[in-house]
Formats: C-alpha cells, structure tokens, sequence
C-alpha cells in the first residue's frame, strides 16, 4: 500500500503560543517532525498541512513540502482527512498522521500504526508502550486495552485495567498500556471517522479516538518497546527538548 505521511501544524496553541514555528535546535518545531519522519522513510510522500501561510513559508524554506488547508478544522484528524480527499492524493492507500509537536516520535510507533491498516486490514491503526502501573493513576496518560487480536477496546484517563485485588498485582505487569499519539487510516476508515458526529464518550475523556471506536471502526494497536517520549507542549517541554535534540539522531540536520 503507497502511504502518504501528514503532519497537521496550526498556530493556535495555547500554553505554548506559535508553537509551530518555535525553534528546535535553530529550526521550527514543525520542520523537525517533518524531517524525523522523512529520515524513517516509510512513506511515499510526506508533507506539513497548514491553514497559516506563515507556517507554510517557513517550512518551504527549509525545503518540507507543505500544502495549505481551511482554517475552519476542529481537529488535525479532520485537516489530515482534507488532504487525502484531494484528488491527487487519491494514489495512497493509507494515510498517517503524526502530530506537529512529535520531534522525537518513536519510529516504531509509527510504523506499526501503519502497519496496523496496510498489514494486519485494520480500519485504523495506532500505538502504545508498556508503562509503569504507576501511570494508573494520571488523568495526562491516556490508557489503552487492546484485545487478543490487537483491537482496541477502550482508550481512557482512568486506570485502566483497573486492579480490583492487590493480590493480582503481578497480573498488572505487562498489561498497561501507554497510548502513543500517532494515527494511521485507510482511506475509507478516514472518510468514516470524520463523517461521524462528536460522540458522548469523546467527550466525557476528551479523547477523539473514542469517537470512531464507538461506532464500530476497528482500530489496532501496535505494541512497540520503544519508550514513548513527551511531545512539546510548554515553554519548559520546548526547554527540554532543545537540550535532549543535543544528543538525539534524527535524520537530517
């Protein structure tokens, strides 16, 4: 299946204002994901989707290939989901997105969440990590329960699988599981998922992938051993990650 790699870039962040454009080892943000997934070489095309034509600039500067969007997408999934419905993106089988603040996603994750649809049939792919039952309790980690088969039963800030006896406490071990925040569609998978309403458990936990979950769409989930890493949210995560790029190797520089 050809693959078609989109990061979703939007100015409109919060806690960390232009977080696009903010540099990373003297590049912005965007682009360094943008080069990290090109240096996995998976995909057939990727490129950085924007509504800002100031994001755009700056990327085709430093040589990303970009395409601008509508400014009016409540979520990346659905600025991805205007991309691929572009008639010439229509010779991609699978689509994957990764997220603009990502610059140290786990290469692993990422393939196998593409895997998941090109591979295994899935309608949707993704990945998650073995974590410490620690994170249990954190409402910031998002959870998974993945079946026998790979489907995804339940994605939740609430312990779960939740440890009903101390006594089964080595039962535990194993079985949690960190979401990673990285998404692969078919074609037609894509086209469901944002066609679909906003769902009461979406927003309840604030987890969009509850949405395609709930009505039906498989989704699997590639269980990786790479640690998954925090992406850059705030000023102190863009801090962080200036001083870990030092001693990181993720492609071209």
């Amino acid at each position: 299946m050809r693959t078609l790699a989109v990061i979703p870039a939007r100015l409109g962040a919060q806690r960390l204002p232009r977080k696009p454009l903010r540099l990373l080892a003297g590049r912005p943000l965007v682009v360094r994901v943008w080069e990290r997934i090109q240096a996995m070489q998976f995909a057939a095309r990727c490129l950085i989707a924007t509504d800002s034509e100031e994001v755009a600039e700056a990327a085709r500067r430093h040589g990303a290939d970009v395409t601008m969007t509508s400014a009016d997408h409540p979520t990346g999934t659905d600025r991805v989901a205007e991309v691929a419905a572009r008639g010439e993106f229509a010779g991609f089988d699978a689509i994957v997105n990764v997220q603009g603040d990502e610059p140290f996603v786990a290469e692993s994750a990422v393939r196998g969440a593409a895997a998941m649809v090109a591979e295994r049939g899935f309608a949707l792919g993704t990945a998650a990590v073995q974590s410490s039952p620690d994170v249990l309790g954190s409402p910031h980690v998002v959870k998974v329960v993945a079946g026998d088969d790979g489907r995804a039963l339940y994605f939740s800030r609430a312990p779960i699988p939740f440890l009903r006896d101390p006594a089964d406490a080595p039962l535990l071990r194993g079985h949690v599981w960190q979401h990673v925040g990285v998404y692969a569609y078919s074609r037609a998978g894509l086209a469901r998922w944002v066609a679909l309403p906003p769902h009461p458990l979406e927003r309840i936990e604030r987890l969009e992938q509850l949405r395609p979950l709930a009505a039906g769409l498989t989704m699997g989930v590639a269980l990786v051993s790479e640690p998954a890493r925090p992406g850059v949210d705030t000023e102190a995560d863009l801090e962080r990650a200036n001083e870990e790029w030092m001693t990181f190797s993720p492609g071209p520089t």
